[in-house]
């Protein structure tokens, strides 16, 4: 499918990954929404970066806690750029807390995590399912963790809140066709990120010589996936884990 002259929200757009996929779509001829939290700064240079190669950005607040922002935000885009074609749920918060100590993972840190990587982009799928729907088309990219595939993560809670959005993918996958088709990547470590980047040298060691390939995917390969995917008229509930082959031997 052509997409030029489609509209995107990335959510988490001011982030390392976020900023890649709403570039990469930008590549590909759409306009893109790109929200933050509290980097606005950072979500500006992702939208100076696009307009000055040719592109059309815009950038706007969104706590996607909040289901009265969600709704907010999402009619906005659809009003500013006259539509809205694809929903990239990239946002996510996380917390490292080791599996083992229960005690440290509190209901308020659980109800955080839940609220933003899995009922956020519920909130936010549907908000953008009754515009898509009067289109008769759209596509929904949830990004996801290997995480929530097999457990190793950095917190139970967000390992298992990325299992939620995985089996949410499937769901919406049902729930949303045929006019909307949703899938999901599931990411394996991104050492390029600003969260990766802090891990400890002996933490990503150990992470690579458990994937096939001695590395999992880079930015560019995620972004590059979510073009993919919107350029699909035929895949729909699926889940592609960019891992570099993690437990595979």
């Amino acid at each position: 499918m052509d997409l030029a002259e489609k509209v995107a929200l990335v959510t988490g757009g001011s982030g390392d990954l976020g900023s890649a996929i709403a570039k990469a779509l930008a590549s590909a001829g759409v306009s893109v929404a790109v929200t933050y939290v509290g980097e606005r700064e950072r979500a500006e240079r992702v939208v100076t970066a696009i307009e000055g190669k040719g592109g059309h950005a815009w950038s706007i607040r969104l706590d996607q806690t909040d289901p009265a922002m969600v709704d907010e935000v999402v009619a906005a885009v659809a009003e500013h750029f006259g539509r809205l074609d694809i929903l990239v749920n990239n946002a996510a918060w996380n917390i490292g807390i080791p599996f083992a100590d229960l005690d440290a993972l509190t209901p308020e840190i659980w109800d955080r995590i839940y609220a933003t990587n899995a009922r956020g982009p519920f909130l936010l799928a549907r908000a953008a399912a009754r515009v898509m729907g009067a289109q008769h088309s759209g596509h929904i990219v949830n990004i996801a963790s290997v995480g929530g595939i097999v457990p190793a993560a950095s917190s139970i809670a967000y390992a298992s809140s990325k299992a939620a959005l995985i089996h949410l993918t499937r769901c919406l996958a049902v729930a949303l066709a045929p006019d909307i088709l949703v899938n999901c990547i599931a990411p394996g470590m991104l050492e390029e990120t600003r969260m990766g980047q802090r891990l400890p040298e002996a933490i990503k060691e150990t992470s690579r010589r458990q994937v096939l390939l001695g590395h999992s995917a880079t930015l560019e390969d995620i972004a590059d996936q979510v073009v993919t995917f919107c350029r699909s008229s035929s895949v729909t509930g699926q889940v592609l884990p960019m891992d570099g082959g993690l437990f595979l031997h």
